[in-house]
């Protein structure tokens, strides 16, 4: 009898240690900054103002889609100001590889348009900031003439990044 009052818990034990489902591991959300667009069009060709525009729409497209912490624009601003830095510096990407440290993105997106005759191509990476490392890219050409297409290729380009 000793026994059989025994064996009971053993097997309600074992039976609950059963019904226990392992700890899933916890997903490391990545910060991710994204830079302008910048205009890589031949002299007159561009659009100066279209790399805010297109970089806009990465943004949106990370927020709506990945599991991305993106850092605001306005971070970037503010450790640019607070750096001191030109436009000319910013041209060196070791410099903003630095500068998403000092805003805690680990993940940076830079990229490019170019605008030449009918056709509007947009190129962008995204680049481990501690390694400078890409990780992926993307390339989308659509008519220059159409901004809603610009800003889908945009879109597009960011959702393949992210995957």
């Amino acid at each position: 009898m000793r026994f059989g009052n025994f064996i009971w818990p053993l097997l309600l034990v074992a039976l609950l240690a059963g019904c226990v489902s392992a700890p899933q591991p916890v997903r490391e959300v990545k910060g991710i900054a994204v830079w302008d667009m910048e205009d890589l069009s031949p002299m007159g060709d561009g659009y100066p103002d279209l790399g805010g525009l297109l970089s806009a729409r990465v943004i949106e497209t990370l927020k709506e889609k990945s599991a991305y912490d993106v850092v605001e624009r306005e971070r970037l601003s503010l450790v640019l100001e607070e750096q001191n830095l030109g436009s000319s510096e910013l041209a060196d990407e070791s410099t903003r590889l630095r500068l998403g440290r000092l805003v805690g993105a680990q993940l940076m997106i830079f990229g490019g348009y170019q605008v030449i005759g009918g056709q509007m191509r947009l190129d962008i990476r995204l680049v481990e900031v501690e390694t400078g490392k890409i990780l992926r890219a993307s390339e989308k050409t659509v008519s220059a003439g159409d901004l809603a297409a610009w800003l889908n290729a945009a879109a597009e380009a960011a959702a393949e990044l992210e995957q």
